[in-house]
């Protein structure tokens, strides 16, 4: 991107973010005309994904990858290279990455431990981002990042919850609005995973060849390796993420409360266990509920890793209960279904279905694009990451505290001493979270 296009966008006045409406710029496509060099940090599984989606898009460009994993970054340089005909820098430290003042923008998607660090360093560096969600892994670093962000507000920070960018979600959502459910008074949100066989308990065992453990960790507490904690499995450690609730509720729970147009639980009781995994062999629960107490209405969590058929024949879904009938949508699309009238079982409406219009996640990659060279409102800003982000950990802090939890919105804390203790996490001396 050359100087007079960076002066232009750093002069650019961009219109406050409005949380809860539906953006004017869905799925719009982004113009093309101002190259967008971008960095991918963490380069396993979603984070490949989403920079596969970038490369798709005209004039967008991939100078560097890092990952802590030589193995991975080889392998993930190479398919690069493959697909551009131009083979990127490597580098196994993310501070590198942020010393190249040629890189417009970079792309997490690392484990969630790391994303609050390296998406405010990122903003200080001068660069835009592309956060993989959950947007934080606490409480505290949501918090951390909605100011950091306000801070630059030149720059755009896209969080990857990229059903903000898929159509059928808002027609769903403007349907529970309209008032065609009736009352609606219950919302259920759902992921069955559906794994085959549960976790078996694994020996620690030194680190694989060509990984920087160390640097792995970061902010983590220190810990033996282990291979169920590590790639793809982080997500069944406290130390790093926070199970389905936050791999898959920030997507769910996020219509849900958009629909509803809800805030924050005035109260949050737990549900689930560990049931299905051997004892030791991971950490978040492989069964799981959450009940969310709203002054109108409850919202209903439940995850699961090896049932695979969840509500309404559904693996994943959100549905919404109303006295005339009720709406399920997942990532397939939406459908009504009509109650019966008491006195003569009549349905209230017709049932219709509507499938999906397509791949969200280039549509969301194009709106981040788009914003950057022309400014405006990204689809999945920080605000909406920290929220969902929020009210998914508020679930996980009812099941580690092992009772029923209220919080105080207008003091920003749980009424309970053990679910504030769980809002912030213990980084280990090497690190700490950016000062805004």
């Amino acid at each position: 991107m050359n100087s007079n296009r960076r002066k232009f966008i750093k002069n650019t006045v961009v219109a406050t973010a409005v949380v809860g409406v539906a953006p004017s710029i869905l799925n719009a496509c982004a113009s093309s005309a101002e190259k967008v060099t971008v960095a991918l940090i963490g380069c396993r599984s979603m984070g490949f994904s989403d920079l596969k989606t970038f490369l798709k898009q005209d004039n967008v460009e991939c100078a560097t990858l890092c990952d802590v994993d030589s193995n991975v970054l080889k392998d993930k340089v190479a398919e690069v290279e493959k697909l551009t005909g131009a083979r990127p820098q490597a580098f196994g430290d993310f501070r590198r990455v942020l010393e190249n003042p040629e890189i417009d923008a970079v792309i997490i998607g690392t484990p969630d431990h790391w994303h609050a660090i390296i998406m405010m360093m990122a903003l200080e560096a001068g660069k835009h981002v592309y956060v993989e969600k959950p947007m934080g892994h606490s409480i505290e670093e949501c918090n951390a990042m909605v100011s950091m962000a306000a801070k630059y507000p030149k720059l755009k920070v896209q969080v990857g919850m990229w059903q903000r960018s898929s159509k059928h979600w808002y027609e769903a959502s403007d349907i529970v609005k309209s008032g065609l459910l009736g009352d609606v008074h219950l919302v259920k949100a759902w992921i069955y995973k559906g794994y085959d066989n549960p976790y078996p308990v694994r020996e620690d065992t030194e680190p694989p060849a060509g990984v920087d453990y160390d640097m792995w960790l970061g902010p983590a507490p220190k810990r033996p390796f282990n291979p169920n904690r590590f790639h793809y499995n982080f997500r069944w450690w406290w130390d790093y993420a926070g199970g389905a609730m936050t791999d898959w509720g920030v997507h769910l729970l996020d219509f849900a409360l958009y629909a509803m147009d809800a805030g924050m639980p005035e109260s949050i009781s737990p549900g689930g266990g560990i049931f299905y995994s051997e004892k030791g062999a991971i950490e978040t629960p492989d069964i799981q509920q959450a009940l969310y107490n709203y002054p109108n209405h409850s919202m209903v969590w439940e995850c699961g890793l090896n049932p695979g058929i969840g509500p309404y024949g559904k693996g994943h879904g959100v549905a919404f209960i109303g006295n005339k009938g009720t709406l399920v949508v997942d990532r397939g699309g939406w459908e009504t279904m009509p109650d019966g009238n008491n006195a003569e079982r009549k349905p209230y409406f017709k049932g219709k279905k509507q499938r999906n219009y397509g791949d969200g996640l280039n549509e969301h990659v194009q709106n981040f694009l788009k914003c950057i060279r022309e400014g405006g409102e990204v689809n999945a800003p920080v605000e909406v990451g920290a929220k969902t982000a929020i009210v998914s950990e508020m679930g996980n802090i009812a099941y580690r505290v092992g009772e029923r939890i209220h919080w105080d919105n207008s003091a920003k804390r749980f009424k309970e001493d053990a679910a504030n203790n769980l809002a912030k996490l213990k980084y280990n001396a090497n690190w700490k979270l950016p000062k805004v």
